[in-house]
């Protein structure tokens, strides 16, 4: 099984959903983990959590549209734990739906913010830091919603989130000869408050799980599962790369 002994992990969006599973995840694997999102209470019990299990950690709220917060994750990792390793930037929201042409655009810029440009924040904050460790893994949390299958409605997610595939593409090149591998996770629709969001009724989760080939969402522990993949040895030689864990979303038709 991957092991991350002797790294450290930074995690953002990682109060709930796929981001705090990573982190309990990663931690268990033996990483020293710092997580970031806004909530620092939810924050704090994660970190709790962890250290009860006998793992280590330390949490850094802010908001990820803010280049200071995402150097600031960075130092905390460096002073803490003594460098970075992995960085994991999953935070993200869904945006405005319904109708493009209702969309206004200080919500479409609100979700390219918060899922795109928070990644470049991140990234640029973070691959000095890998670099100096040797080379590192660096992840963002993509979708296959505007990647393999259209929606109606979302087209703000759909676009921010798409725009994190060509920003891997782009550092992966860029960061390769360093040893930093970056790759892009996809997951599929997934047990999340998010999720919920985009589906307000059982009926509408229902549809959405038999849109997948397994004929189910997926939990956030296993999205967590791919994450660690990507940020351990056992992808070794994988980087810039679009990972789909997707239950089959994307070759289901009809």
């Amino acid at each position: 099984m991957p092991s991350l002994a002797h790294r450290t992990a930074l995690i953002t969006g990682a109060s709930s959903g796929i981001g705090r599973a990573a982190a309990l995840l990663f931690a268990r694997k033996g990483a020293c983990v710092v997580v970031g999102a806004r909530r620092a209470d939810a924050l704090q019990q994660l970190v709790a959590e962890i250290q009860a299990a006998g793992g280590q950690a330390c949490a850094v709220a802010g908001d990820v549209r803010d280049a200071v917060y995402a150097q600031a994750l960075v130092q905390e990792a460096v002073n803490r734990f003594g460098g970075l390793d992995i960085a994991f930037n999953n935070a993200g929201v869904l945006g405005p739906l319904g109708p493009t042409p209702a969309v206004r655009e200080s919500d479409w810029q609100e979700a390219l913010d918060t899922n795109l440009t928070s990644a470049f924040l991140g990234a640029r904050a973070q691959i000095p830091a890998l670099r100096a460790r040797g080379g590192g893994a660096l992840i963002f949390t993509s979708t296959f919603v505007g990647h393999t299958a259209g929606f109606p409605g979302v087209a703000a997610y759909a676009a921010s989130k798409s725009g994190l595939i060509g920003l891997t593409q782009a550092l992966a090149a860029e960061c390769g000869a360093d040893g930093v591998r970056v790759n892009a996770l996809l997951p599929g629709g997934t047990d999340t408050a998010m999720a919920h969001a985009m589906n307000s009724t059982p009926e509408a989760l229902a549809q959405i799980a038999r849109l997948h080939a397994l004929g189910r969402l997926a939990r956030p522990e296993e999205i967590a599962q791919a994450a660690l993949y990507l940020a351990s040895d056992a992808s070794s030689f994988v980087t810039g790369t679009a990972l789909l864990a997707d239950g089959g979303v994307s070759i289901r038709r009809g």
